[in-house]
């Protein structure tokens, strides 16, 4: 069709049909992405208070002020209710209305609440705002910052460990307010655009998760405080052309595979007088990461994690903050990489570490061993005591309880699937015990009171929706219910069949890789029907859990329900609880080892499943699952006939220093690697459908590759169809209706074609 009949008929208000998916299946997807009955109901945020023994939540409050919220306190035990905080008292003098709560801490003793409001993103979350601290004994309610901080511009505001301070960062630099007098005291002055004071830097938010980058010492006398130089960090441009009637230009600094990092050192300074004291770490603080910073329990030492370029070596130091001299308390090493533990639970901080034994110990998890283990590591440099002896995976920490010195953590030694808490002690390792019951298969996760003797239990499944209740610990006894999502649960129950069938599938060469299918409800056996296959595929993530994926598991019922079979499979080095050999079987084939179990995996299942049609088989992913269903749709043409990338990363040279090299080693050291496992050095095998989405504001995996990926693509002379979101991110979410248009090209293009049905 013409351009101009295209508009024309634009004008008269008819929609091509090629650009919509069916009728049945759009009013499907209108229901999922746009009605509030089938998004999930989540409790809290919730924040525990007095040691477990009570905790408040947000709730609606009896107003008629529109989305006014009160905060209640909750007594543990009983479940008496009391309002703590009303919505009057967070409403400012002269203002219409109450504040909205973007989050919200108390101080140690509950007398004073911190309030983060009208928050905005800087990088990739939205850790700049407005903070407010009530007093709850004289009912006064403060904004911080002073009277020429400008709005939204205060980030990661703490009480002090006595509460009456609060320290955060503005415009880069450390700040501290005294809540009595109102005095505000610069800690530093030197921040700027290049040097970041008490924050981080693009790529350490976003893969080693450090944004808060600041901590009070025990005795709220002294802040510690990474400090980023980013001088040098080659920036990327981004182009909003839809905000102003001229583009607007947005510059990160963004350092890519291979080149330059910031420099990041680590300070000391007193909250009341004098210079930062920089901790001597050894190393080219360029070359070296700094993932973890945390006061010692007795406040007379810092311990800091480093990990070399490479994250083949992770070494922690204990610093004098008075000196800075370091020395090394701890080294963990592996020939591919070091992941970074998963430390929580009730004392740490996002960036912290766990304390042992009155804070002589620190708990750490480490692969060497063949599995992801627990150690107790005296902070002396002695040699660590495993806690976790068995052959199996802690996959995250949850608490460590100080008075019977268990930890509780996440773990599923036999379905790698599921997700349970266990608990195993300090002081006797030996077997750990299972508190998840044993009667609820699926996923389980926590939030646990500093005292350990409550925690709010989520469970859910693949087919059941999350009910979040109250529970007692180690017994693991529901007290009350929270949340149990009732409504989503009985608007979802028609679409829930059949129920999804979760699969184990042996390759060529023996591995056996877990996976799921959905089929259509009036699925025949003895047809023939099309396989749509969801991808990722990479480190950063799994696909197959038996956990309620929310809207995006509604997709693809709706698109079973539509005439497809819709599975996903997890190849080796997804960050399955299988053990470091599974995981670390991808270090250097990023984008090939995943090509290929994945393309065994569907041909192992046609083999066993008669009814899958290898002539009609698809493939959709989102980021690395964008960049595998390249691989797959570029490497074994053959089997895949079309499929939808998006935001992909073709060029594995484009994306961040700390993911890629990770994973990939150097670029320069691992020339081959890179190129063998970039997508875009095989898009000449494409012979099938390719749907390329990308936002073209998306700081993360950068429009540049897919632009890169086009130009190749018009090399070969290799049709392909293409769809931009203007000014989106990597979520492609702003705007309304975005998400919706985004399933609903994807599925349309899917039934354009694959045609769906049996045969």
């Amino acid at each position: 069709m013409h351009r101009r009949a295209l508009i024309v008929i634009a004008f008269l208000g008819v929609v091509p049909s090629f650009l919509l998916a069916s009728d049945e299946l759009n009013a499907r997807l209108k229901r999922i992405f746009d009605s509030p009955a089938f998004a999930a109901k989540r409790f809290g945020p919730a924040r525990w208070i007095r040691g477990g023994a009570a905790f408040t939540a947000l709730e609606d409050a009896p107003s008629t002020e529109a989305g006014a919220k009160d905060i209640v306190e909750y007594d543990t035990a009983s479940g008496k209710r009391s309002i703590l905080v009303s919505h009057t008292q967070l409403t400012p003098a002269k203002a219409a209305k109450a504040l909205t709560i973007d989050d919200y801490r108390w101080d140690k003793d509950a007398n004073r609440l911190l309030i983060y409001t009208e928050s905005r993103k800087v990088w990739r979350t939205n850790s700049r705002g407005d903070y407010w601290v009530l007093d709850r004994a004289s009912g006064s309610l403060k904004k911080l910052g002073g009277s020429d901080a400008p709005a939204s511009s205060l980030s990661f505001a703490k009480f002090s460990p006595d509460g009456g301070r609060v320290a955060y960062v503005r415009a880069n630099n450390l700040y501290v307010e005294d809540l009595s007098t109102g005095a505000i005291r610069a800690i530093t002055t030197d921040g700027s655009d290049t040097l970041v004071n008490g924050g981080s830097d693009w790529v350490y938010e976003e893969e080693l998760n450090v944004r808060d980058g600041f901590r009070w010492s025990p005795d709220g006398k002294s802040l510690a405080f990474w400090q980023f130089d980013l001088t040098g960090v080659e920036q990327f441009t981004l182009i909003n052309n839809t905000d102003s009637l001229y583009p607007k230009v947005v510059k990160i600094p963004y350092p890519k595979a291979g080149t330059k990092n910031s420099s990041v050192r680590v300070g000391v300074v007193s909250v009341d007088r004098g210079a930062p004291r920089w901790m001597q770490i050894p190393g080219d603080p360029r070359e070296h990461y700094i993932f973890r910073v945390e006061w010692l329990e007795d406040g007379e030492g810092l311990a800091i994690g480093q990990l070399n370029r490479l994250q083949n070596t992770a070494t922690v130091f204990v610093a004098d903050p008075h000196s800075g001299a370091a020395k090394i308390a701890f080294e963990d090493h592996d020939s591919t990489w070091v992941d970074v533990p998963n430390i929580g639970g009730p004392g740490t901080e996002s960036g912290g570490f766990a304390w042992l034994n009155h804070g002589k110990r620190f708990l750490w998890l480490s692969e060497r061993a063949g599995w992801r283990q627990a150690y107790s590591v005296p902070r002396d440099g002695a040699e660590p005591v495993l806690i976790t002896p068995e052959a199996a995976d802690v996959m995250s920490t949850q608490a460590i309880d100080p008075q019977s010195h268990w930890i509780y953590f996440i773990a599923s030694p036999v379905n790698a699937t599921q997700r349970y808490l266990y608990r195993a002690s300090v002081d006797h390792p030996g077997p750990a015990v299972r508190l998840s019951p044993a009667d609820e298969p699926g996923t389980h996760s926590y939030d646990i009171a500093p005292n350990c003797q409550w925690a709010f239990h989520t469970y859910s499944r693949f087919d059941r929706p999350p009910v979040t209740e109250l529970i007692s610990l180690p017994d693991h006894k529901s007290v009350r219910i929270l949340e149990d999502n009732a409504v989503l649960r009985a608007n979802v129950s028609a679409a829930l069949d059949p129920p999804v069938e979760f699969l184990q599938l042996k390759l060529d060469d023996g591995i056996t890789v877990d996976g799921w299918i959905l089929k259509p409800r009036t699925f025949d056996p003895s047809k023939k029907y099309p396989l749509l296959v969801q991808v990722y595929g990479e480190p950063a993530g799994v696909t197959v859990t038996d956990a309620w994926m929310g809207a995006g598991g509604l997709f693809h019922r709706a698109l079973a329900q539509d005439g497809y079979l819709v599975a996903s499979f997890d190849n080796r080095g997804t960050p399955s609880p299988k053990g470091r050999a599974w995981r670390k079987a991808v270090y250097g084939a990023v984008g090939v080892l995943s090509s290929q179990e994945q393309t065994e995996a569907v041909e192992a299942l046609a083999r066993e499943r008669s009814y899958v049609d290898l002539n009609r088989v698809g493939v959709w992913g989102w980021s690395g699952g964008g960049t595998n269903t390249l691989n797959l749709l570029f490497r074994s043409p053959d089997l895949y006939r079309v499929g939808v990338s998006v935001a992909p990363v073709p060029d594995q040279r484009l994306y961040d220093s700390i993911y890629q090299e990770r994973y990939k080693g150097l670029p320069d050291e691992n020339a081959a690697g890179y190129r063998n496992g970039s997508a875009i050095n095989f898009a000449e095998g494409l012979r099938g459908k390719l749907l390329v989405v990308h936002g073209s504001g998306d700081d993360n995996v950068h429009f540049q590759g897919t632009q890169k990926l086009e130009n190749r693509l018009i090399e070969l002379g290799k049709p392909f169809d293409f769809m931009e979101y203007p000014n989106r991110t990597h979520s492609i979410s702003e705007g309304h209706g975005t998400t919706l248009h985004v399933y609903s090209l994807i599925a349309r293009y899917i039934e354009e074609h694959l045609p769906a049905g049996p045969r």
